[in-house]
């Protein structure tokens, strides 16, 4: 398994939140986003980890640099970071090729490890969905007819029949077919002109011409945040705290 995190991005919409930073060094309970991921995808056994980094890339490199073991992964620099982050996933093409299973990850969500694990756990290609969601224009929507999954975008088209909604998390399990082809669309992206655009949609292009070929996991009622505006970065304060309290709960209930 091969984790690329995508954390290029300037995360304008913080403002002063950012305090001048990426959003994946964006701390919460003493502990960054990028330190939180790169503990936990090592402690579920990812070790290939890549991290395509754009806006103030330098302070990036200097907190893996800090790291240490935790911080032994491979940095790609998106030079038009602030074009649409299907550009960020055209940079990490190489790695979508590998031939290896890839996890991708948004950088800027905050989330209990079960989420992750539950996403490593699952077979084939898998998106995360999550019923329980504010109703609006920004979260990414996961339409489901059946078991099926019929629709993957911020706003559906209004021909698209569903069941159920729920929000996508921004973490992706691909076999290695599935990673090649993503690579493959991306460059096609870029080859017509659309490197605006969000690399949702090209996940979306995949998922519409062959839907059985994808799988979610349920994971409402688990712990997780996007943190895209101020408000954000204040609920995730109050959010690690009950993260590692759940935590703390599950240690002590595992021992007895």
């Amino acid at each position: 398994m091969h984790a690329i995190i995508l954390a290029a991005g300037r995360g304008q919409r913080l403002g002063a939140a950012a305090a001048g930073r990426p959003k994946c060094l964006l701390e919460f309970g003493g502990s960054s986003l990028l330190e939180r991921h790169l503990t936990q995808l090592h402690e579920l056994g990812v070790a290939h980890i890549t991290l395509v980094t754009g806006y103030r890339h330098e302070q990036v490199a200097a907190a893996l640099s800090a790291l240490g073991d935790r911080g032994q992964v491979e940095r790609i620099t998106n030079p038009e970071f602030t074009a649409g982050s299907v550009v960020s996933l055209h940079c990490a093409a190489r790695q979508l090729q590998s031939g290896a299973d890839i996890l991708l990850m948004d950088a800027d969500v905050l989330y209990e490890q079960a989420l992750l694990a539950r996403l490593l756990r699952a077979r084939g290609n898998c998106f995360l969905l999550d019923r329980d969601f504010e109703r609006g224009a920004e979260p990414v929507k996961l339409c489901v007819a059946g078991d099926t999954l019929v629709e993957f975008s911020k706003q559906p088209a209004a021909d698209i029949r569903w069941d159920y909604q729920g929000e996508s998390v921004g973490f992706f399990r691909f076999d290695a077919a599935v990673s090649r082809r993503l690579a493959l669309q991306a460059q096609r992206y870029m080859e017509e002109g659309r490197s605006r655009e969000p690399y949702e949609n090209v996940i979306r292009d995949l998922l519409l011409a062959a839907p059985e070929q994808f799988g979610f996991e349920d994971i409402t009622g688990l712990l997780w945040l996007e943190i895209d505006f101020p408000a954000d970065a204040q609920r995730a304060v109050e959010l690690e705290q009950r993260i590692r309290q759940r935590a703390i709960s599950s240690c002590g209930t595992e021992r007895k």
